[in-house]
Formats: C-alpha cells, sequence, structure tokens
C-alpha cells in the first residue's frame, strides 16, 4: 500500500509515519508550506501559520531522512491565503468567530495538499495524517469517531471532509495516547519527541491579519447604558471576559457582536448562555442528511463537552435546542454532532439565542 503522509515537523505526523512504514506501507512524505515571507510579520510562539514554519520544514525532512522515505515541499501559500486567511479576516470584521483550522483540513490538507502532491508526480493510494481521531466503515459510508484519547477530539475539526477523502484517510493515531506517541516517537529515534505541540493556528497578533482600522465603538451594557469605547468589533468573542476595557461591580461577558451598530454588548454570565443555536453550511460526514428531527450531543467548541439537544434537520442546515444550555456559543464557529464517540455531521453558527 502506498500512502503519502503530511508531514507537519511535530511528532504526531512523524510517529504516523514511522507507524506506517513499520507495518509494510511505502510511505512518502509532504509538507505544505503556508507561510510566505513579507505578507505578514508573525511571531515567536508555536502555530501552524508564521516564520517558524522554516524550522517545521527542517523537521520534516530530517525525519524523513531518518526514515528513509521521500520528502517533497508543497506550495499551498496563495491558496491557503485566499480560502482561509480572507475567510478568517472577512468573519472577524462581520462580528463572527471563524475557526480557520476546520477550513483549512477540508480545503487545503486533505483537499489541495495531496492534489497538489500527485500533480507532481508522487504516487500513493492513500493520504495519512496525525490527526486523533477513527475512521470505521460503514455499510456504505466511513465513519468519522473520535480518538481514543477522550482529551484530544480531534475529530472535531475533521467534520467538513467528504466521503472520497475519508474513504482514502488514515490516521493511525486515533488508537493511542499523546503519551503513547511521544514514547513511540523516542523508540522510533525521531527528534522531533519533545517538540512542542502547535497551540495555535497562527504565530503573531491575530488583528495584524485582518488589517482593519478606524473601527472605535461603544460597549453597552444589555441594559442599554453605555460603559465605555472599543476599538474594533474584531477584537471580540461572545463569551469573552478579559480585555473588555470596561469597570463593573459584576463580572461582564461578550453577549452580542454588532458590526451594523458598531456596538459591543456586554451582560452576566446568564446572557451570555445560550439553549438553542441554528447552524448553516453543514456537512454529513458518518450519515446521510437527515429528514427528521432526532437526538445527539453538540459542541460548540473542540474542548468542550457534549451537550444533550434536539436537532431538526432544515434544507442545508439543522437547528438544535439543548436545554442544560451553552456558555458563548458564537457565530462562525462550528457546532458539531455526535452520537456517542461518532461524528455525525456539523455546520457553522449562523445565530443563538
Amino acid at each position: 500500500m502506498k500512502v503519502l503522509v503530511g508531514l507537519s515537523g511535530g511528532v504526531d505526523s512523524a510517529v504516523t509515519a514511522a507507524l506506517l512504514k513499520r507495518r509494510g506501507c511505502r510511505v512518502a512524505g509532504a509538507t505544505m508550506s503556508l507561510w510566505r515571507d513579507g505578507r505578514y510579520r508573525g511571531g515567536g510562539k508555536d502555530a501552524c501559520f508564521g516564520p517558524g514554519e522554516k524550522e517545521d520544514i527542517e523537521a520534516a525532512a530530517e525525519v524523513s531522512r531518518i526514515l528513509d522515505i521521500p520528502h517533497a515541499v508543497v506550495d499551498c501559500s496563495d491558496a491557503y491565503e485566499r480560502m482561509v486567511v480572507e475567510h478568517f479576516r472577512a468573519g472577524y470584521r462581520a462580528g463572527r468567530t471563524p475557526n480557520p483550522c476546520v477550513r483549512c483540513n477540508g480545503a487545503i490538507k486533505f483537499g489541495l495538499l495531496p492534489r497538489l502532491a500527485k500533480k507532481a508526480g508522487m504516487d500513493f493510494e492513500y493520504f495519512a495524517t496525525g490527526h486523533y481521531a477513527r475512521l470505521i466503515p460503514g455499510t456504505d459510508r466511513m465513519r468519522l469517531h473520535t480518538g481514543r484519547d477522550g482529551g484530544k477530539d480531534q475529530a472535531y475539526f475533521l467534520y467538513r471532509l467528504g466521503q472520497k477523502q475519508l474513504r482514502t484517510a488514515l490516521m493511525p493515531l486515533g488508537e493511542f495516547g499523546k503519551h503513547q506517541v511521544r514514547r513511540m516517537a523516542l523508540e522510533f529515534g525521531l527528534p522531533v519527541h519533545d517538540r512542542p505541540d502547535s497551540q495555535d493556528f497562527y504565530s503573531g497578533d491575530h488583528r495584524e491579519l485582518l488589517r482593519a482600522g478606524g473601527g472605535r465603538g461603544r460597549i453597552v451594557h444589555a441594559s442599554g447604558r453605555c460603559l465605555g469605547r472599543h476599538e474594533g468589533v474584531w477584537n471580540f468573542t461572545i463569551g469573552q471576559r478579559k480585555g473588555l476595557g470596561v469597570s463593573h461591580p459584576t463580572p461582564l461577558y461578550v453577549v452580542e457582536i454588532n458590526p451594523e451598530r458598531n456596538e459591543i454588548v456586554v451582560g452576566d454570565a446568564d446572557a451570555a448562555t445560550s439553549h438553542a443555536l441554528t447552524a448553516v453550511d453543514v456537512n454529513w460526514v458518518s450519515i446521510p442528511p437527515p429528514e427528521s428531527e432526532f437526538t445527539a450531543g453538540v459542541k460548540v467548541r473542540s474542548s468542550g463537552r457534549a451537550v444533550p439537544c434536539r436537532v431538526f434537520p432544515a434544507v442545508g442546515g439543522f437547528h438544535a435546542d439543548f436545554p442544560d444550555g451553552i456558555f458563548g456559543v458564537a457565530p462562525g464557529q462550528s457546532a458539531v454532532l455526535y452520537q456517542g464517540d461518532m461524528v455525525l455531521g456539523g455546520g457553522i453558527i449562523d445565530s443563538a439565542k
């Protein structure tokens, strides 16, 4: 079996390549180049997008040398700018909170990268990554499940993958925990065994990517009283508490972002808690599009727990009611539906109440 591994320069993808080679696969590695000098300043922290990419590429090349597998660097920078960064910019300017990792996985990592690798002459049948998720064949669909390590639900970020992508995907780390992966990296003699994980998608100040200015407006209490001023709605997200720049006798949270009025509305924790949401641009990954209401668990962030909800499908979307409430449901983020550890599908949050 011929497999292309998306090598990021980190420990997870390196161990993925080593495991597959040990299993007898013919393995090659490909690393995405997303950064282009001069576009942005970036910063020094570990991230997927930033000037530290050079070190990531060097680490991936060293892993490939140790494993004695071919390695290529694939330039995806223009498409990443157009499909991920510009989408991120437009979302924040509109008062939303987009998730660039979700968009990158479907469009770039599992889409453009293997296509460009094929175009460059790399021969492979499957594409593998170091995601902590599992793929289980069903009767007529490949089903996406969370990894065995409950603390690393990376399946949340993969709900936009299509069946064509899933049928040729491999995710061998889904059966392991992070501590096991680092131990295996040591056993394989991989120097990336102690490399830190990327903690964000951008290494610099996110506001640099927005290229926005002159957005000064009001911060108002839910009761209507003006409490202060802000420097742009793109600096806020629903549920945010820190960095509001206003004083109040009780804790305040962002409960509404209104770009039309250029206004940030703040209130107490109850006001920042939602009991229903509407999602659009939905992808049903493990099941066919449902035609009637059903019960499921919903997550609005990867690190959150799946909250019981009632789902009402609609054309291209769904509505979910969750009596227990969820704090900080932000339009632009992803609402992902689960049945146990299986990802049913998900969509982009359009509104919440």
